[in-house]
């Protein structure tokens, strides 16, 4: 008989920590890249205040990186279907002091 517990052939168990659950808010992401990652540090900006910290860093291949764009292109399409489009407003330039620029 097979274990109750044991999970079907080709499924994941991922576990979701109280913290990490919270989330983080950001309105701001800067992106990098070098020949084999991707690097997307996620900053939270607030009006008058002139200094602000990466609150996450999260480093993917390439490949990852493709199928996370891929992903998130469904996803607003299904939620623009739902809700209406997603109005994009124009957004003033952000001068950034934020190490090197374009590989990672």
């Amino acid at each position: 008989m097979a274990d109750s517990n044991k999970n079907k052939k080709g499924q994941i168990n991922i576990e979701l920590d109280e913290k990490v659950a919270q989330g983080i808010y950001s309105n701001l992401a800067i992106i990098n890249h070098s020949q084999s990652e991707f690097v997307v540090d996620f900053i939270t900006i607030m009006p008058g205040i002139p200094k602000s910290k990466v609150k996450s860093r999260i480093v993917l291949t390439p490949q990852h990186a493709k199928r996370f764009l891929k992903a998130l292109n469904d996803n607003v399409k299904r939620f623009e279907n739902a809700h209406g489009e997603i109005k994009d407003f124009e957004q003033p330039t952000i001068p950034l002091n934020f190490g090197p620029t374009g590989e990672a």
